[in-house]
């Protein structure tokens, strides 16, 4: 007797184990009989139509906005080092941070926070004296108050990219706000001008978006919607913009708080801010509602960011992909007050927020960043572009070191996350103008959990050329994609994607490199592009 006989056999492969006593002639027979019989998984094939002389609505670049919060190590580490450290930097921030920063082109970065905002003194925050103060909310450390106004908007200057200023509605007063702006902006020879040239910047600073507290329902002061509208209403009013540029054209947009949620508890917020809008006298306007939705499934959050399996991939996917649903319900509601859609949509917070990293400082927020969140960080900006006419900006959270970051530090290392790279290819969508694109998704399903297994999206740049990304979600199985073009002659197809071993490969100080893009080939020939995705991939093409 032989023994026991198994064949492991997995898509496209098997093996084949048998013992010592087994014949080799015989276990070889075996092994050619199974490879002419296993079933062979097969590609998939996936059709999509691009009508390229229809377009829609603008794809607006600030929904590829930052978010820089007094949290962990976002800001202090992860921005600032000091003008005096050994890591490079200019004027105390990092310089290889700032070259990362400028490749992503980010359009606005919002600041101090986040739950930090609502008990924030911009006053602390300038001059050669800086207060010492704790940072109740994350971890209870001291904040040094190193990092402040100006600091800030140097930071803004060298990487290019306009303020999104948060004001402390929840324990701040509507004059401090008032005078805050007032030091930012005055051209005139104010006392507060006169402080702001003393502290090293005699101009005015321009101020793109101005957030009206945050969280207002929660930790900016556990209001309800109503009473929140009264302070909007006085903070709208008396904190002004006087930038000389700012007042036709370029003017400040301001954003009030808005829902953090689908429940009736936040669709009712909505209602009650926008009917508000809807009837608003001369003397108080907003641009802009908020919106907040974290990938989280569960609080607390208990989701691993490593060494997690395919389970868990699916099911965070299929978290992400909620955020349609909720646009569109907060949406709906904004039209019957707003039908021309004035009023933008504003998700100034959102992405993947998963249990602590174990050993990190509790109240850090201290994750890694893996494959899975560059094709959540796809789908969540493809949600975005499909809603362009309403979502007009968002802001990713955190930028640095802080829940799904573009970029870790450890001291003088830095490391890009997947979703560093997802941003850096989506940069041609930035400004662009959106253009329809009709496929059949398809499916994926892991045991409960069935989800789309492709997404996509389409745009015409500035210089007309149009650009396409679609999103491979099964991290199974490769995808033929056969891409059908109207209204353009295409002549050549080129591109990159951005792809990894596993779901939970991540980039580490140590292997920078697992996770990052390299080119992909198509293939054009009478009006169609034809191109292979690997398993869970995010591909962006151009099409000359």
């Amino acid at each position: 007797m032989w023994g026991d006989l198994i064949i492991e056999c997995q898509p496209l492969q098997f093996k084949l184990v048998y013992n010592a006593g087994m014949p080799r002639l015989l276990a070889c027979l075996l092994i050619i009989t199974f490879a002419f019989t296993a079933p062979v998984v097969a590609q998939e094939r996936v059709e999509l139509t691009v009508d390229a002389s229809k377009t829609g609505a603008k794809i607006d670049r600030n929904i590829f906005g930052q978010f820089a919060e007094h949290l962990g190590h976002g800001v202090y580490e992860g921005i600032w080092v000091g003008p005096d450290s050994k890591i490079p930097n200019t004027r105390g921030i990092r310089n290889d941070v700032v070259a990362a920063l400028r490749a992503l082109k980010v359009p606005n970065v919002r600041w101090p926070g986040g739950c930090f905002a609502d008990e924030y003194h911009w006053r602390k925050g300038i001059g050669p004296q800086r207060a010492q103060t704790l940072n109740p909310n994350w971890g209870g450390v001291i904040e040094t108050n190193a990092f402040g106004t100006h600091e800030f908007m140097d930071f803004l200057d060298q990487i290019g990219a306009e303020a999104y200023l948060s004001i402390n509605v929840g324990s701040g007063t509507p004059q401090e706000a008032a005078e805050w702006l007032e030091y930012l902006t005055t051209a005139q020879p104010t006392t507060l001008a006169k402080e702001r040239a003393a502290n090293g910047h005699p101009g005015p600073y321009k101020i793109a978006f101005l957030g009206i507290g945050n969280e207002s329902w929660d930790c900016g002061g556990n209001m309800s919607p109503e009473y929140y509208l009264s302070q909007l209403r006085i903070y709208s009013r008396f904190v002004r913009n006087f930038n000389p540029a700012q007042q036709d054209k370029q003017q400040m947009l301001k954003i009030a708080v808005g829902p953090g949620g689908g429940e009736p508890r936040w669709t009712e917020w909505t209602e009650v801010i926008m009917k508000a809008w809807q009837n608003h006298q001369w003397s108080w306007d907003m641009n802009g509602l908020s919106m907040h939705n974290y990938t989280v499934v569960r609080w607390p959050p208990a989701f691993a960011s490593v060494g997690f399996g395919e389970t868990e991939y699916s099911q965070i996917l299929k978290s992400t992909l909620d955020m349609e649903g909720l646009i569109a319900k907060h949406s709906a509601i904004m039209d019957k007050y707003d039908p021309q859609k004035k009023i933008a949509l504003v998700v100034d917070e959102w992405g993947g927020w998963y249990a602590a990293l174990p050993g990190s400082t509790p109240g850090f927020l201290v994750q890694q960043n893996s494959m899975r969140d560059a094709i959540l960080a796809a789908l969540n900006l493809n949600i975005f572009a499909r809603h362009a006419d309403r979502v007009r900006m968002a802001n990713i959270a955190q930028m640095i070191n802080v829940l799904q970051a573009m970029i870790l530090t450890d001291k003088e290392k830095m490391v890009l996350t997947p979703t560093y790279h997802v941003f850096k290819m989506y940069v041609p969508f930035q400004d662009s103008t959106s253009v329809p694109v009709t496929f059949n998704a398809g499916s994926y399903t892991r045991g409960d959990v069935t989800l789309p297994r492709v997404d996509a999206i389409a745009a015409k740049d500035a210089t007309g050329k149009l650009w396409l990304e679609i999103t491979n979600i099964d991290p199974n199985q490769s995808l033929e994609i056969e891409v059908n073009l109207t209204g353009v002659n295409a002549k050549s197809a080129t591109g990159e994607t951005l792809t990894a071993p596993k779901v939970d490969s991540v980039n580490t100080f140590d292997s920078p490199n697992t996770v990052t893009t390299k080119p992909v080939s198509a293939k054009v020939q009478g009006g169609k592009i034809a191109l292979t995705l690997e398993p869970k991939s995010v591909t962006v093409i151009s099409v000359e």
